[in-house]
């Protein structure tokens, strides 16, 4: 059996990759759609057909000796793209990894070294050009380029990327073009090629060409016969320009015989006396690659399914010990001078802790083996006695959901000291995925073990506590490095049972005011539709963007505002333009809030409702954003709308869960606004907030240039809207989106607010340069908010990474705010054994359920905390509101 060869046109293939993948890059913004297309497919390639030797050809900048025969050789090929250019050198670290021989050479294409290779490999025995190498190889050449069918032989075959890596052989040129390969030269003499701009003969295409090459064999031959042609123009046209043509066949003709080949980093270099290697196939042999090397560079573009691919399996020898009820006293009786301990739960699911179940448990410590407990043989006060010390220090992987789910077995988890997964939130926190394989893979460099049969139960859960414990130690130290320990500890840490209560103690919802809104819902929607059918003339699936999009403008014939890749679009944005061209877009609006109102929050929380508590327990995310703000899900309260009355007869269903309490809400009067002021340190803003004006009225005066009791309240939207525009990098584009006003009038307004306010503008410039300088800004706290594009050649892409330089620090300094005011209310509350119960966070809200004897006291504690958790240099201002539901409050 033939032994393989595999030789691949890189350029070819890279330009495949960058254009079959788009928009793909790293979080720091560096583009590698086609680094991880090309290994991509370099993979897919080696696991069909095998090759027992491989090397990839790339060409090099400058002129080929086929521009000095003729200037205009390729000239109209556009230049490498920069983004794809910037991959190349990381592409060749890949191949360099793999071990993998890189032939390229000054003068010569990629194509020319690949006739070289492909020669000297399937030449026939006897023939100078084979060397010593052996018979019995067929060699593959994967290229989408024409002019490589001349090498087409018995031993030499092509695989064509563009024809989902089709073989072509010898039948199949034969069968394309009537002749063998050849004589593919013959004809692109004649026809030439546009892709590479060889003229050929003006007026002769290719099946021309074809016609002539089938009846006189050759160019030379078609030239000297060119008074047989029978259609006389055409017999002119090759007399004409034969010389074009012989210079044609010439550049379409491939150098078998590149001098000096050999591969780069090769221990026969270039320019020694030998003109390739002495044994060739000795440097294409398929080798192991080298995974480790791999592995660092896939981490550093964050491919993690190729990281998997080269990681080393977790292979390290577990010696773990199971202990009963008996022997976990003794195992545990000296542990509080540890270091600290890690623990992992074996339980499912994963997404909900209330309704979870625990199958065992496992410890890892710094110098005793793992141990693991089985719940069938450990008693529940063995574990209790342990996990409720204060005193042995816990590691885990989200102990917000392993202190929920121990609760509901009567155990309360202390002693909190360290949670990977909010460790590694911190130092990336632009991260999907925080999951203890995940980090497993990419600090330590190995796979997590697969969850093994149960009575594998107890190496899997030791291990992962294992890895657990490895991971802390790696994830301290770079917190410490980065600045980040103090928020990590400070207010991260402590957060981690503020909001495990939360969750525990759940929400109470008024189950029959639920059930009238969604029969209320209900009557709407089948009004609704039969109104839309009335106005449209036609029963359709209004739920079907494909059917809507066919009625609003084949049948409707409206305008088509904006186009996917599917047809036009039918979304929010395209109705509301529509809106004003015809009624029914303002009725499918109407139809679509009051439908997702009913599925995801009426219905939807009524799912939710825990058969034991009747309350909803959402989940309370704090690796969510990369802004530092905490979100939620299961239901996701953050957005219920506020604005809209239908959003807020929803509000009207969240209840005190005991009788004779009341909803108690403490919301920040514009916070964003007031951290600007301390951290641009502007004196008019600062000077605004210590008087107690009304910052956007007072904004208003400013920019417009009127005293204060001339501010209409038009002038205070507009100054509103220009405040909130600059926390947010706004441009003078968008705010005269949000404004309605022109470009020129919204840089006015821009202009005048810098004017008025010169510390801003001073902030935004230092805010961008950071980000450039240093590829991240912070917070008050520290906390870290990475932006690598800030330097991107796009200009969109720069834009919007400037935007968040300036809103990052802002934003972040107010989650950071509220967490804290968050860790010192639930502290004093706990202390006090007061009954108040935090129950909700919504963006810049705390929402509490309160007895009515407690309410004085929880109102001034709250309000205490709120606004002096962190001093700023501006006065902090908490809004309270009390009321029987959280709609309303007064």
């Amino acid at each position: 059996m033939k032994k393989k060869v595999l030789l691949i046109d890189g350029n070819s293939f890279c330009y495949r990759a960058f254009y079959a993948i788009r928009g793909l890059s790293t979080s720091k913004g560096q583009p590698t759609n086609a680094i991880y297309g090309f290994v991509a497919m370099l993979n897919k390639l080696r696991a069909e057909h095998k090759p027992d030797y491989l090397a990839v050809t790339f060409d090099l900048k400058g002129p080929t000796f086929r521009h000095k025969r003729f200037a205009d050789y390729k000239v109209q090929r556009k230049p490498m793209p920069d983004e794809l250019s910037a991959q190349l050198p990381v592409i060749k670290r890949i191949l360099r990894a793999y071990r993998i021989p890189i032939f390229e050479k000054e003068g010569y294409e990629a194509d020319d070294i690949i006739a070289t290779l492909a020669r000297r490999l399937s030449a026939p025995a006897g023939d100078k050009k084979r060397r010593s190498v052996s018979p019995e190889l067929e060699v593959l050449i994967v290229t989408g380029d024409k002019d490589i069918l001349q090498l087409v032989s018995n031993a030499v075959k092509v695989i064509n990327p563009h024809k989902d890596n089709l073989i072509l052989d010898e039948a199949w040129v034969k069968k394309r073009f009537g002749v063998s390969p050849g004589k593919v030269i013959e004809i692109m003499a004649l026809a030439g090629d546009t892709s590479d701009n060889i003229p050929g003969v003006p007026g002769i295409g290719e099946a021309t060409a074809i016609e002539l090459i089938k009846r006189f064999g050759t160019l030379g031959e078609v030239l000297a016969n060119a008074d047989k042609v029978t259609n006389k123009a055409r017999s002119e046209r090759i007399k004409k320009f034969a010389e074009l043509a012989r210079m044609s066949r010439e550049l379409a003709r491939l150098d078998c015989d590149v001098p000096q080949l050999a591969p780069l980093g090769s221990k026969h270099p270039t320019g020694q006396a030998q003109r390739e290697p002495p044994d060739l196939l000795a440097e294409l042999k398929v080798v192991e690659a080298d995974n480790e090397r791999l592995f660092e560079i896939f981490k550093e573009l964050e491919f993690k399914s190729l990281m998997q691919k080269v990681a080393r399996e977790f292979k390290d020898r577990i010696d773990y010990n199971v202990y009963g009820r008996d022997e976990a006293g003794e195992y545990f009786k000296n542990l509080s001078k540890e270091e600290g301990v890690a623990f992992y739960l074996a339980a499912g699911p994963r997404f909900d802790p209330m309704a979870a179940k625990i199958t065992g448990i496992a410890f890892a410590f710094e110098k005793k083996k793992p141990l693991f407990f089985s719940l069938e043989q450990t008693a529940k006060d063995t574990l209790k006695s342990i996990l409720e010390n204060k005193n042995i220090k816990k590691i885990g992987h989200d102990l917000k959901y392993a202190k929920v789910l121990l609760s509901n077995y009567g155990i309360t988890l202390q002693g909190i000291s360290f949670d990977t997964m909010i460790a590694s939130y911190l130092l990336e926190p632009a991260r999907l995925k925080y999951e203890l394989g995940d980090l497993a893979l990419e600090y330590l460099n190995c796979n997590l073990p697969a969850p093994g049969a149960d009575r594998e139960a107890a190496k899997t859960c030791s291990q992962n506590a294992t890895l657990i414990f490895r991971l802390s130690g790696i994830l301290r130290s770079e917190l410490k490095q980065k600045n980040l320990l103090a928020l990590f500890e400070n207010i991260e840490m402590p957060l981690i049972e503020v909001l495990a209560d939360m969750e525990k103690e759940g929400v109470a919802l008024d189950k029959d005011l639920l059930l009238h809104l969604s029969r209320d819902f209900d009557a709407k929607l089948k009004a609704l539709t039969k109104e839309i059918y009335e106005m449209t003339g036609e029963s359709f699936n209004i739920n079907s963007p494909k059917q809507l999009s066919c009625v609003l403008f084949e049948k409707l014939k409206l305008p088509r505002i904006k186009r996917t890749k599917t047809g036009s679009s039918t979304d929010t944005e395209v109705l509301r333009k529509l809106s004003t061209a015809h009624p029914v877009a303002e009725s499918l609006l109407e139809f679509r809030e009051i439908s997702k109102l009913k599925s995801t929050y009426i219905d939807g929380m009524m799912k939710l409702l825990h058969s034991g508590t009747g309350r909803i327990h959402t989940s309370f995310n704090q690796t969510g954003t990369a802004t530092g703000r905490l979100s939620s899900s299961r239901p996701n309260l953050q957005n219920i709308p506020i604005k809209t009355s239908l959003g807020k007869r929803i509000r009207q269903a969240f209840i005190p869960a005991e009788k004779g309490s009341l909803l108690l809400s403490a919301d920040y009067s514009q916070i964003e606004l007031r951290i600007l002021a301390h951290l641009c340190g502007d004196k008019n803003l600062i000077s605004a907030f210590k008087e107690g004006l009304d910052i956007h009225a007072y904004t208003a005066s400013l920019i417009f240039d009127v005293s204060a009791d001339k501010v209409s309240p038009q002038m205070r939207d507009t100054a509103k809207t220009v405040n909130f525009g600059i926390t947010y990098g706004m441009s003078a584009y968008g705010l005269s989106k949000d404004l309605g006003a022109g470009l020129n009038q919204a840089q006015e307004f821009i202009d005048a607010y810098f004017t008025r306010y010169p510390g801003v503008k001073s902030y935004i410039n230092r805010q961008i340069a950071k980000a450039g300088r240093e590829g991240f800004v912070t917070t008050l706290m520290k906390r870290r908010r990475y932006i690598p594009q800030v330097g991107s050649l796009d200009e969109n892409a720069r834009r919007f990474a400037q935007r968040v330089a300036i809103n990052a620090p802002v934003q972040g300094t107010a989650a950071d705010l509220i967490k804290a005011a968050m860790v010192e209310i639930h502290r004093r509350l706990k202390a006090q054994n007061s009954s108040v119960k935090m129950i909700i966070q919504v963006h810049d809200e705390l929402v509490f359920s309160v007895p009515r004897e407690e309410l004085a006291a929880a109102r001034a504690l709250i309000k205490d905390k709120m606004e002096n958790v962190i001093r700023l240099k501006v006065p902090v201002k908490v809004s309270i509101k009390t009321g029987k539901n959280w709609l309303e409050l007064k």
